[in-house]
């Protein structure tokens, strides 16, 4: 009977006995009036963060009965995001976009009359440049009434559009300098007979056009407050490397001042609609109106401006393109100065099909020409630059002013030659 007795107190009434005295403790903890409440458990600030984690609140629906001290209100409401994105070492861009944020402006447009079967000069869609322009060997994608909306073959088969909302007219722009000189897409504004521009501050006011570039899709327009507006200043994108970190702001389809964060995929993405495509692949969500927006580095420096994304749908797939800074800005200080900008021009096709690249036709009456290029002539160099594609000497060459002198280093029939060519000033007609 003893084995029997044994397992019976250690199985059935020494658990009835524990248990009735934990019960009984719980019912004396939490008697009415709570003097016999235990105290919280003492922990860190990250616990009680994760414990009751703050969640954004809108205006109440209900008011309270009574009003709430701000003092008094739970300390994870307010107070604990900024601990546990500490804890968590998470980067937080508020910083950022309350300095940059007040510079970023909504574009809207409108128009007496719409034009849509003529593109941006006036001119018919055409397949592509005539021979005696300079171009790669690939023929271009055809040019629509936005440049950028064309075809991009590989992998997958997606359209790229223009980063503007053609519903609601809206875009997006940045203040550069506090006199009110605004930077944009060609695009955004096209040949809009009214631009109105949203300021942070919750004004609106109309801006004229100092000027656009056709080329790089590039305008810049103005407007004129009484009082200084909170401006930015460009960043190097020369310095951007792929991985870093970008936050893009912009109006996206017309809702307003938004800003969305990313890194950058990459860098010097040829998109076809140019000779001095150069964009910047951002993985931050771009939507229908960010066209014109920035893109800023963590210094709050513009290092991009957005101007296209890759979408089956018109909407963020996470393939955005922005026109990298050592583009723009010279692009606008010129337009600032002049109203305009000139590009380079030489007047040659080149074929990179094979190395090096050589000289397929030479325009009778370009640049090339009176520089002493030739057709078979195998371009080695620039300056002291070697050369292994036609994009490199065109970008180049577009870049330049008239004028300048580039010294064509060549193999022709076996000898070579360096030839100083003075750059022609490009046609209009041409992006």
């Amino acid at each position: 009977m003893q084995p029997v007795m044994r397992h019976l107190v250690w199985s059935v009434l020494l658990p009835a006995a524990v248990g009735s005295m934990v019960a009984a403790g719980v019912c004396l903890w939490w008697v009415p009036g709570g003097e016999k409440v235990p105290e919280p458990i003492k922990n860190t600030s990250l616990y009680k963060a994760v414990r009751h984690p703050p969640v954004p609140v809108s205006s109440p629906l209900v008011l309270p009965p009574a009003a709430t001290p701000v003092g008094a209100l739970p300390v994870g409401v307010n107070h604990e995001a900024p601990v546990l994105r500490e804890a968590l070492n998470l980067p937080s861009f508020a910083p950022l976009v309350h300095q940059v944020i007040p510079a970023v402006v909504n574009i809207s447009i409108s128009h007496a009359s719409s034009s849509a079967d003529e593109d941006d000069e006036g001119e018919p869609d055409t397949a592509s440049p005539p021979a005696s322009q300079e171009q790669r060997r690939a023929s271009p994608a055809p040019r629509k009434k936005h440049r950028l909306r064309h075809h991009v073959t590989g992998k997958g088969h997606h359209m790229l559009h223009p980063a503007d909302d053609e519903l609601t007219g809206a875009g997006s722009g940045f203040v550069v300098d506090a006199s009110g000189i605004i930077v944009t897409n060609r695009h955004v504004i096209g040949h809009a007979t009214r631009i109105m521009v949203s300021l942070s501050d919750g004004r609106s006011l109309p801006a004229h056009s100092l000027g656009d570039d056709p080329m790089t899709d590039i305008a810049v327009i103005k407007v004129d407050s009484p009082t200084p507006l909170p401006c930015v200043s460009w960043g190097d994108s020369r310095q951007v490397e792929i991985g870093d970190w970008i936050l893009v702001a912009g109006n996206p389809f017309g809702f307003g001042s938004s800003v969305t964060a990313g890194i950058v995929s990459a860098v010097g993405r040829d998109l076809g609609s140019g000779a001095l495509d150069d964009f910047m692949q951002l993985d931050a969500p771009i939507n229908p109106g960010n066209s014109g927006g920035p893109a800023f580095n963590l210094q709050g420096q513009v290092v991009a401006m957005n101007a296209a994304i890759a979408s089956p749908s018109d909407g963020s797939v996470g393939i955005g393109f922005g026109i990298p800074s050592e583009i723009v800005a010279p692009v606008v200080e010129a337009i600032r100065q002049t109203g305009h900008v000139e590009h380079g021009w030489l007047g040659v096709t080149l074929n990179d099909s094979s190395f090096p690249m050589w000289v397929e036709d030479v325009d009778p009456h370009g640049a090339a020409w009176r520089g002493g290029l030739r057709k078979k002539d195998a371009i080695l160099a620039i300056g002291n630059i070697p050369v292994h594609d036609a994009r490199t000497v065109l970008r180049s060459v577009a870049a330049a002013h008239p004028g300048t002198v580039f010294n064509f280093t060549i193999r022709r029939e076996g000898k070579i030659i360096t030839l100083p060519v003075a750059l022609g000033k490009r046609p209009t007609t041409v992006f």
